[in-house]
């Protein structure tokens, strides 16, 4: 018994190497909502950038700790975090580091 499913796929199995079909959106790509979101809440904060330093210093008043805490949380938006790296030797190992003063090679 073929299903409708089966005999969609056999009857574009000549076009699959004509196609993107099945091959999802390529590295690093953004998917449309992800960026319609991001689009809008960089807006937000555009048309809200002269009211952030008010607020800022409102909770300020009451609590330092917490503005300064804001302040670093919103800095994670402008400034992107870097990427822990290990680096380490051939096949995993400790890494080998060989220093030499001046003298013959």
């Amino acid at each position: 018994m073929e299903t409708s499913e089966t005999s969609k796929l056999e009857g574009n199995a000549g076009l699959s190497n004509l196609t993107n079909m099945g091959k999802g959106r390529p590295k690093g790509a953004v998917n449309k909502s992800t960026a319609i979101v991001r689009e809008a809440i960089a807006n937000l904060l555009e048309r809200n950038a002269p009211n952030m330093d008010k607020w800022l210093n409102e909770v300020a008043a009451d609590d330092p700790y917490k503005a300064l805490d804001l302040m670093n949380k919103l800095s994670e938006y402008h400034i992107p975090k870097l990427a822990r790296t290990e680096v380490t030797g051939k096949d995993g190992e400790a890494q080998e580091m060989v220093i030499r003063w001046g003298g013959k090679k």
